[in-house]
């Protein structure tokens, strides 16, 4: 997932779904793309499988392991193994971007819904989901979540089932609206956050009929979600978490009096969930060196000092189950969560700091597999790097500051 902080976005213009012509694409392999789509007026002829003539502004795309980025006026589509640009998409406004669950697509959240793109078709298609203030997308067992922070409605249904048309979804509406977010569970049952514009107190857990069988409000300011191995189902608090798991519902206090938890990642290769920590409840910005780990299992929240400040875009795990973070200081963190320490740093651009306005762009970081992709705004730069042994494998240029990262899931 990718969560995002307290504060409301601001209001944007309908997005403008037209297409700036790509970028041209250069030393791509054949399984990077299978045709070319040339946005311009020439077009020349090739012989289609049936002998019919086709253009190539006819012929379709196909991205290779696609990642995106969005900038100010648009975002860009990118092949993942050579992070050239493919495609360049006008889009107005503040967006922000989230696999939709599957190997194509992704979600655009932008000020009318949560609008698919087709990564792999390099297309901001006309297809909706619509929701005043779009939040969280969380994906867990085969299913994937919206919650419309305007209504409070969760919308869920299967990614597998995405194409031409939006598949069939399954819905369910909170007493009030807030920002909040979702997630079902194998069996059925949603775990979904309470509140309202003024405060956000707890969760409430339903059986997969929407009848209530579980409720805490011990957790003011609740905020976000991770799920852990055996389906442990983390969710921040200023004062903690709180653990759903087997029928039950765990309050895990804050190592401080005020310890706000409100991003995390998680990973079914470890019960630990990887989160930030912030201390300081009257900062205008606080930056935070320690991250926390919740041990699902052993009910505790340990802190470790990553020796440099992070954000909420700089939390990620890695294939085993490591957590990885990126500091100010250009470099990513390798924590291990059971010995809750340090083990490697891998340097990969420039020392940044956290800009004040959090819409503001500032680097972040995607895994996907064995690879992290860390975008740069500084240098206005994408790096893919093995996280095997800290090599950056590949880097892309763009021609405007990137934003939001991710990508399509493996």
């Amino acid at each position: 997932m990718t969560p995002h902080p307290e504060k409301k976005v601001r209001e944007m213009p309908n997005p403008l779904r037209t297409m700036r012509r790509g970028h041209t694409i250069t030393a791509l392999s054949a399984a990077a793309l299978l045709a070319l789509t040339a946005c311009g007026t020439e077009s020349t002829e090739e012989s289609s499988a049936d002998g019919a003539a086709t253009t190539e502004s006819e012929a379709a795309v196909t991205v290779a392991e696609p990642i995106a980025v969005t900038y100010d006026g648009g975002l860009y589509v990118l092949d993942g193994t050579t992070l050239e640009v493919v495609q360049d998409i006008e889009l107005e406004g503040f967006n922000r971007l989230n696999p939709a669950g599957d190997d194509r697509h992704m979600f655009v959240s932008t000020s009318t819904g949560f609008q698919l793109l087709d990564a792999a078709g390099a297309e901001l298609t006309d297809l909706e989901f619509e929701a005043p203030k779009p939040g969280h997308v969380v994906r867990h067992a085969g299913k994937t979540v919206l919650f419309a922070d305007g209504t409070g409605e969760v919308t869920i249904f299967d990614p597998a089932e995405l194409g031409d048309t939006l598949p069939e979804t399954e819905t369910y509406t909170t007493p009030e609206a807030h920002h909040g977010v979702a997630v079902e569970l194998e069996n059925g049952e949603l775990v979904t956050t309470l509140g309202n514009e003024d405060e956000r107190p707890g969760i409430v857990v339903l059986d997969e009929n929407h009848e209530e069988i579980a409720r805490n409000e011990d957790c003011p300011g609740v905020h976000g979600e991770a799920t852990a191995q055996g389906e442990a189902v983390v969710i921040g608090c200023e004062t903690g978490v709180l653990i759903y798991q087997d029928g039950e519902i765990t309050k895990v206090d804050s190592p401080t009096d005020y310890g706000r938890i409100g991003n995390q990642a998680g990973t079914d290769a470890s019960p630990i969930t990887l989160g930030d920590y912030k201390q300081d409840e009257d900062a205008e910005l606080e930056r935070p060196t320690e991250v926390s780990l919740v041990d699902t299992e052993a009910g505790t929240i340990t802190l470790v000092d990553i020796g440099a400040s992070y954000t909420f875009r700089s939390l990620a795990r890695g294939p085993e189950g490591e957590g990885l973070v990126l500091g100010t200081d250009g470099a990513i963190h390798v924590v291990d969560p059971e010995a809750a320490e340090v083990t490697d740093s891998f340097p990969v651009i420039d020392s940044w700091e956290e800009p004040l306005e959090w819409q503001q762009p500032r680097p972040a970081i995607f895994v996907r597999g064995e690879t992290a992709f860390v975008s740069d705004p500084g240098a206005n730069e994408i790096h893919a790097v093995d996280l095997a042994t800290g090599e950056i494998t590949a880097t892309g240029s763009l021609d405007s500051a990137p934003n939001e990262l991710s990508g399509v899931l493996g």
